[in-house]
């Protein structure tokens, strides 16, 4: 479990589009939230990927990326 403060070991994932995304890809460039659900399309999943949309214009503003990641196939999060 990390802690606040420690560094994120780098990991790569296919994104829904089957694309390769690596947390290091982002290292210097953007800045990265980086939140982790247990299931697409669940009531408090839903609620909080709306939160986030709904803020997207500030976290632009920040330069700053969301990425939700969850152990769903990547075809349910297209």
């Amino acid at each position: 479990m990390l802690k606040s403060g420690d560094r994120v070991p780098d990991f790569e994932l296919p994104t829904a589009d089957m694309n390769m995304l690596r947390l290091s890809d982002f290292a210097g460039k953007k800045n990265l939230v980086v939140y982790f659900y247990p299931k697409d399309d669940t009531p408090g999943c839903t609620m909080e990927a709306i939160e986030f949309s709904e803020l997207a214009g500030d976290f632009a503003a920040l330069d700053t990326l969301v990425l939700g990641v969850s152990a769903d196939s990547c075809i349910s999060h297209g």
